[in-house]
């Protein structure tokens, strides 16, 4: 058996391949002869017309290569880009970790993969409309496969307000979880909370969709060092498709040894 992560964003991947449907279905229609593809507007005494057709065809495989790039991510991508980036951290076994909106496990269950006698805890909302099937008992079936059940915790907990005391532990993890919070002011409020558990010496990998500056802006404020890494294609592309909505990159940060 393999660990089931979720598809994420289900509304976004549903509404894009619904616009696929619908802008290949009018391309479709049009070349089959159905209609003629022209949209006329009367303006005065004049006519505006609008060729639809190419329109429908360049937006409609638009959308089906951004839902079917969200699905293989959700599937195959975001595992392997897990393990790259927990690579990137220094493991001793020993950490006390935290993964702060964990969904269905991913990053949690890979720290905890990495672990010998420490703990990985996870808090989320588990709220279904960031990430399919997101529950408790999701993170707990994904810890059994993976192995690591007796390592893992779970807190049901809003990010904006941990329930951990200061400097609680060595690793702290994010990943495209932070953006779900609609204000700014509560965006800042979870990367404060994630510096404030943070210890001296400890490590945070933030990984999100957008704001990610923002949050390296944060962490900076907040004493610890930091950077930036960006995909500069990755960033272009997905930025160009979304309009600017989707700017993955990651952000990390230590905290020094005072």
């Amino acid at each position: 058996m393999r660990a089931d992560y979720g598809l994420d964003a289900p509304p976004v991947v549903r509404n894009l391949l619904l616009a696929a449907l619908v802008g290949l279905g009018l391309w479709a229609g049009i070349a089959a002869g159905l209609w003629s593809g022209t949209a006329r507007i009367p303006i005065g005494g004049d006519e505006l017309r609008i060729v639809l057709g190419p329109a429908g065809l360049a937006i409609g495989l638009a959308c089906l290569g951004m839902a079917v790039s969200m699905i293989w991510s959700s599937r195959v991508g975001k595992v392997r880009e897990r393990e790259r980036l927990l690579d990137t951290l220094t493991w001793t076994g020993s950490e006390r970790v935290l993964d702060v909106g964990c969904g269905r496990g991913l990053m949690l269950l890979g720290a905890a993969k990495r672990l010998r006698d420490g703990r990985a805890v996870g808090v989320d909302l588990w709220r279904a409309e960031d990430l399919a099937g997101n529950a408790p008992s999701a993170v707990w079936a994904n810890a059994a496969i993976e192995g690591v059940t007796a390592r893992v915790a779970l807190e049901t907990a809003d990010m904006r307000q941990l329930p951990f005391p200061a400097s609680s532990f060595d690793v702290v993890l994010s990943q495209t979880a932070v953006h779900n919070l609609s204000s700014a002011a509560g965006r800042q409020a979870a990367v404060e909370e994630m510096a404030r558990v943070l210890r001296p010496g400890g490590q945070v990998l933030l990984t999100d969709i957008r704001h990610v500056d923002d949050y390296a802006a944060i962490l900076h404020g907040q004493g610890l060092d930091v950077s930036v890494e960006r995909s500069v294609i990755g960033r272009w592309v997905w930025g160009l498709l979304t309009f600017g909505r989707v700017l993955p990159a990651v952000a990390r940060g230590r905290r020094p040894v005072t």
